[in-house]
Formats: structure tokens, C-alpha cells, sequence
């Protein structure tokens, strides 16, 4: 027939009686992995009648096949654009199998036999497998154990720098004496997360080379662009200088990467959702041989289940830093007035991204005042950070823009929300601190404070002594009460501590809120005589030990005598976010 020719039906049932004839497994899988075409014999191999494989995706039609050798065998023949051939133990059947696959036009066209009766010998060094028959099963058992390693180990942690290290303990010394992940930036630029050396001594010239070579964008023609643009693998058995010669750029890279004895390696593709992001690449010395065809389709696999991981774990590290960012934004580092120290503190619920709806803040009005604001939005998460935000930012405004009293700030803004359909909740205590000229000859200062459904600030005094500043409960922000709300005042003289807090700082542990405050009041008792910073520092130590059921927020001022003055006070640095 010549090409291009159309086949007739009659034709294509001689063909199909022709390869139901042939002794060997005949299956054709298409890009997605469905069987498009399987065989009498392939069928028989296979364990499953026909129709139960035909037109199905192979993982759901052989679920027995994941994780095997010969899936592996299948993964790395659809990545690479020669013939590919195998003999190995499958597990599935207790049998060996022979195996050659070649890819075409997107399928995958893979022939197979039962090669027990032949036994293991006569396999090329460069098959797959090639193994004993009697060591075969416990050799694919061990893989088995070892991939199940990789997946348990890859997502256990959402920390990219432990992800890298956990990749790097498992594949070297198994699968390379040397390996290293290299991902590409935003700038289209490689750059190494991690890497390893089985041998103790060799690290050090590992890293000289790693952090110390010429590097620059990967050239077309390197084995990382190729592994990056292909989405496969590549191998060289060994590593002609011109290949790392441009990145010997000094005498002391140059010794390292002699010392490092570099003789062959594999580049594997790290992808995920579709998108190749990095490498892995494992390196063998000259005293280990290259890696067959298995350590190859063990790596692809390896990099399969790790790549998922090693993205997951990139994509939550770069929305951690957008939360981080948002919320250092909004949670800027307090005013240092004369003769007031105030140290603040913003910790996030240990599972909410480093974002919530708890917040404070702290300014100077225009008349010279300091104005104490400290908040919960209700919820924890995003859109609780978002609500926080606006809410803020409202606080913020009405309370520079008129120098009202802490009461009437809160009832201006409750109209604003109501107004602008905000349609959120929240607590929110709001102070102001005051120094009239009759009380700045006695050191002493007003604060004058309203709640929002808050919890009471508390007065430490100099000598120990605690006490709760306890007012009626009011409604809170966003209720859209017509009930009045009260100013309350307090004199404060110098060296009194008040402190402002969330429910996170109480209710850790599930404690219920009353034996929560008398907790915090007991530990002030104890670490009174601390700075305000070592003060705040030492309650979420103490309280929650930096890991927090719920956001927490914390600002504490100290009241100086005036002749301290600003420049004897230490002044604390920016917020802990």
C-alpha cells in the first residue's frame, strides 16, 4: 500500500486479525493516556478483557500499574524521542516482562512479552531492570518503598527551602553523588535552591562551584535549557569541558569542579500544571557508572511527585510574601513620642497565611495627642484582612481629620460603614492620650478611651500591681445600633504600662476569656519590670509560644517620668509581623 493510501474496512480487519495473531502485547496510548488499541496477547498480559481497557485512561483501567517499574518505563518513554526498551519484573502479574516503546505523532506504541521462561539474562547494559530474576521482586518492592518515601516526604511541608532539602537527602546517594534543584526566577533567570554531596568533604567545593561560577540565562544549546524547553530529560554519559568551561571563570571554581570528579549526569525536568519551572539534575562521579535507562525512569518518576510539591510549596511561599506585604502595609511601626515608649506586636493564626482581621494602630492628632487604636474584624482570613484594611483606614481618617473624642470616632464610623455597606463586623477599642500644660508639670497624662465590644485595657503599675480598666459592654462596630457610646478616663501617671490586646492573647488553648485575662494579668504581675518590647516579646512567648490558634495584637505604652526625656529611652524597632 502506498503512502497515504485510505484503508477499507475489510483491510483494517485484516490488520486488527493480524496483530491478535502476533504472540506479543500490541497497546497504543494516546497523549492523555488513554488506550486507544490493545491486542488478544496485550489483553491476556494485561489481566483485563478488551472493551475493560479500550477507551480508557490506562490509570483508572490498570490502577495496579502506578507506582511500578514499568510506569515508570511508560512515563520516561513518552518523554524522550528514541526507542526505549525494558526487562523487569512487573510486580501486578508476579512475572517478567520485556517491553519496547516508541512514541508517534503524540501515541505511545508499546509491544510487550511474558519473558519468564527466558529469565533475565542476555539484557543489554543499558535495559531497564536488569536484575536477577530471584532479587527482581524484592528490587521493584524497595523502588515501590522508595518512591511512597518521596511522596510522603515532598508533602509534608509547604516550606520551600525543606522541600528542596528533603529532595536532596532522598535522591543522593541513591540516584547521584551530587544533585542540585535549580528553578527559574521571574526574571527568566536559573537559580540553585539546594543542593548536596554524599561525600562530607566534597560540599564545600560543591558550593564554590554552585555560588562562585559564571553563570547567566541558560544557552540554548545546555543541557538546562534543553530540559526546560523539551519538558524531558536529559542524559550524557560524559561531560565534555566545553560543556562547563564557561563557567570555570576563576582558578578556585576551576579546582573545585576538579576535585568534584564530574563524570556524568541526568537533567530532569521539575513540572507542574503544565509548566516546566526547574530541574533536577544528578551528577555521578567517575567511580560510579552512568545511570541506566531504570535510574532514569526512577528520576523522572522522583521528579514527577516532587515537582507538584516543589510548586505548591513556591506558589504558598510567593502568597506569603503578597499577604506579608499587605499586611506590613497596613500595620506600620508606631510614633515614639516624648516621654512615651509604645512597642506593638502583629502575630497571625499559625494555618491563616500570616494574614487576619486583627489589627492596631497608633498616631499623633494634630494637637499633639497620641491616639491608641487596637481591632478584631470577625472571621480569619483574607477577606477578614480585608475588611480589617478598610476598617483601618476609616479609623485612621475620621480620627486625624477632627480632634474628637475616642466616642465619637467610633459612632462616625459605624455611620461610614452602614453608609458605604461594608457589611462586617467588628471590635475595636479606640484611646487617646493626652497632656494638657496643668498636667505636664506633674507628669501625669488623660487617656481617654471608648469600646466597641473590646476587651478592657489593662494598668500596670510601677510596683507590680495590675489592674483591670473594666467598662460596660457597647455594641459592636458594624451592628448598626442607634445606643449611645461612652467616653471613659483614666489619669496615668509616670511609669504605668497600659496594655491593648486581642482575644488571640486570652483565648489560646481554648481558655475561656475571663481565665484568660487573669492568666495575662498574672504574667504581667511577674514580667512588669521588662521594656515594653522585652514585655510584648515575653506574653506570646509565655501565652502561645509563637504559634497562635488566632491572630493577636498587642500595643503597650509606658508613661516615663519627664525628665527621662525621648533621648535616654530605648526606642523599640519596627512591629514583629
Amino acid at each position: 500500500m502506498t503512502d497515504g493510501a485510505v484503508r477499507g474496512p475489510s483491510e483494517d480487519l485484516l490488520l486488527s486479525d493480524a496483530l491478535d495473531a502476533l504472540p506479543d502485547g500490541v497497546a497504543v496510548f494516546d497523549a492523555d493516556w488513554t488506550i486507544v488499541y490493545v491486542n488478544a496477547a496485550g489483553s491476556r498480559l494485561l489481566g483485563r478483557a478488551r472493551d475493560q481497557l479500550v477507551g480508557r485512561n490506562i490509570w483508572i483501567a490498570l490502577p495496579e500499574l502506578g507506582g511500578t517499574i514499568f510506569h515508570s518505563f511508560l512515563l520516561h518513554a513518552r518523554s524522550v524521542a528514541e526507542r526505549v526498551t525494558w526487562r523487569g519484573y512487573y510486580t501486578p502479574l508476579g512475572r517478567w516482562i520485556d517491553a519496547t516503546a516508541v512514541r508517534r505523532d503524540g501515541r505511545l506504541h508499546v509491544t510487550f512479552r511474558d519473558a519468564s521462561s527466558s529469565g533475565a539474562e542476555g539484557v543489554h547494559q543499558r535495559d531497564v531492570g536488569a536484575e536477577a530474576a530471584p532479587n527482581a521482586e524484592e528490587t521493584d518492592h524497595d523502588r515501590l518503598r522508595f518512591l511512597a518515601e518521596v511522596s510522603e516526604s515532598m508533602i509534608s511541608t509547604l516550606d520551600t527551602g525543606e522541600s528542596v532539602a528533603k529532595l536532596m537527602d532522598l535522591v543522593v546517594p541513591r540516584l547521584a553523588d551530587w544533585a542540585t534543584v535549580t528553578v527559574l526566577g521571574y526574571d527568566g533567570q536559573p537559580a540553585d535552591l539546594g543542593w548536596t554531596h554524599r561525600d562530607p568533604d566534597r560540599r564545600v567545593d560543591l558550593e564554590t562551584y554552585l555560588t562562585r561560577r559564571g553563570r547567566g540565562a541558560p544557552a540554548d544549546d545546555s543541557p538546562l535549557a534543553a530540559a526546560l524547553l523539551t519538558g524531558e530529560p536529559v542524559h550524557l554519559d560524559s561531560i565534555p569541558d566545553a560543556l562547563v568551561e564557561r563557567a570555570l571563570t576563576s582558578d578556585e571554581v576551576r579546582e573545585a569542579w576538579r576535585r568534584l570528579d564530574s563524570a556524568s549526569f541526568t537533567m530532569v525536568p521539575l513540572r507542574a500544571r503544565s509548566e516546566t519551572f526547574g530541574a533536577l539534575a544528578l551528577v555521578n562521579s567517575s567511580s560510579r557508572p552512568p545511570h541506566t535507562e531504570m535510574e532514569i525512569a526512577t528520576a523522572v518518576e522522583v521528579a514527577r511527585r516532587a515537582g507538584l510539591a516543589l510548586d505548591n510549596a513556591r506558589l504558598y511561599g510567593q502568597q506569603l510574601q503578597v499577604a506579608e506585604t499587605l499586611q506590613r502595609s497596613l500595620l506600620t511601626p508606631p510614633p515614639q513620642p516624648d516621654h512615651l515608649e509604645i512597642a506593638v506586636r502583629y502575630q497571625p493564626a499559625s494555618t491563616n497565611m500570616h494574614v487576619g482581621g486583627d489589627w492596631y494602630d497608633a498616631f499623633q492628632q494634630r494637637d499633639g495627642a497620641t491616639l491608641l487604636v487596637i481591632g478584631d474584624v470577625v472571621g480569619h482570613n483574607v477577606d477578614a484582612a480585608a475588611a480589617m484594611g478598610q476598617i483601618r483606614s476609616i479609623v485612621r481618617g475620621i480620627a486625624y481629620d477632627r480632634e474628637d473624642g475616642p466616642a465619637k470616632i467610633l459612632s462616625r464610623v459605624d455611620e461610614v460603614m452602614t453608609g458605604l455597606r461594608i457589611g462586617t463586623l467588628a471590635t475595636a477599642l479606640v484611646a487617646r492620650l493626652e497632656q494638657p500644660a496643668d498636667q505636664a508639670r506633674c507628669g501625669l497624662r488623660t487617656l481617654c478611651w471608648s469600646s466597641a465590644g473590646h476587651l478592657p485595657p489593662i494598668v500596670l503599675h510601677p510596683d507590680g500591681r495590675v489592674q483591670l480598666l473594666d467598662t460596660p459592654p457597647e455594641t459592636l462596630l458594624g451592628a448598626e445600633s442607634a445606643n449611645h457610646r461612652t467616653d471613659h478616663e483614666y489619669q496615668v501617671r509616670p511609669g504605668q504600662t497600659l496594655l491593648f490586646y486581642t482575644d488571640g492573647l486570652v483565648e489560646h488553648g481554648r481558655t475561656h476569656i475571663d481565665e484568660g485575662i487573669r492568666r495575662l494579668t498574672r504574667l504581667l504581675e511577674e514580667l512588669g519590670d521588662l521594656s515594653v518590647d522585652a514585655l510584648c516579646d515575653r506574653l506570646l512567648e509565655r501565652i502561645v509560644r509563637h504559634r497562635s490558634d488566632d491572630d493577636i495584637a498587642i500595643v503597650a505604652v509606658r508613661c516615663h517620668p519627664e525628665h527621662r526625656g525621648a533621648a535616654s529611652r530605648s526606642v523599640p524597632g519596627a512591629p514583629a509581623v
